[in-house]
């Protein structure tokens, strides 16, 4: 397999609505975190596993983010943009309007996590695997959030945000790999989820699976933003001169 990555796709055009007041101004991407926007720390993490090519979809104050990242030059990435419009599309249907951007198979991250893990073997696997999309799990147990995804003997069983069972004992970490065909069915009159988008592909068995081993961290939530904050201040202790 040419090593080289597929270009990554940065979900980042929410509400953040659980984040209010810290957003009602400025996106969630751009709440500071060390000093810096959690955007810097994610772009200079994704460059640091071999990523090079981003993508960011971008809704609610996107120009906000526009202006902070601009072209991704200071980051070492190159970084486009692709708008939702005066209407939010979804997380899978802010993906099918950046079609135009992505020739081919490429790899997306939910605009709020940080996920400190390999890009380049989870992008592996999706070759190996011959399906339209890749989903990461995690056996989280309910730990860090509530579990969604039965996982068992390599493969994803059940997958539902909404109807969880005691069976559930993973979770979607936050980083997939699709193929620009998996987009074809999502719809263009409405806005659309990925979740949804996971759910039809698992239906038609073009859903594999890659199991993480190491923790996510997020800030979609208060308790995730202080999680984060907490594991960015040890890194930074751990990495200092």
């Amino acid at each position: 397999m040419n090593a080289t990555a597929f270009p990554l796709v940065i979900l980042a055009g929410g509400l953040a609505t659980r984040l209010r007041p810290l957003t009602a101004s400025i996106p969630k991407s751009l709440l500071e975190i060390e000093g810096q926007p959690f955007l810097a720390h994610q772009l200079r993490l994704l460059r640091s596993r071999g990523l090079e090519r981003i993508v960011i979809c971008a809704g609610h104050l996107g120009e906000q983010i526009r202006d902070y990242v601009g072209t991704g030059g200071r980051f070492g990435l190159d970084v486009q943009y692709s708008f939702d419009g005066p209407q939010l599309l979804g997380t899978a249907g802010a993906l099918r309007r950046a079609r135009p951007l992505l020739s081919g198979p490429f790899q997306v991250l939910y605009g709020d996590s940080y996920l400190d893990c390999d890009y380049l073997a989870v992008q592996a696997a999706f070759v190996r695997a011959e399906r339209l999309a890749l989903m990461t799990v995690y056996r989280n147990q309910g730990q860090h959030d509530s579990s969604n995804v039965e996982y068992t003997g390599g493969r994803i069983v059940a997958y539902d945000k909404r109807r969880r069972t005691a069976r559930m004992q993973h979770i979607d970490y936050g980083l997939g790999v699709l193929s620009t065909a998996a987009l074809n069915t999502v719809p263009a009159d409405r806005p659309w989820d990925l979740a949804d988008l996971y759910a039809d592909l698992l239906a038609r068995e073009e859903l594999a699976a890659y199991e993480m081993r190491t923790r996510f961290y997020e800030i979609g939530s208060p308790a995730g933003l202080e999680d984060t904050r907490r594991f960015l201040r040890e890194q930074a202790a751990v990495n200092a001169p």
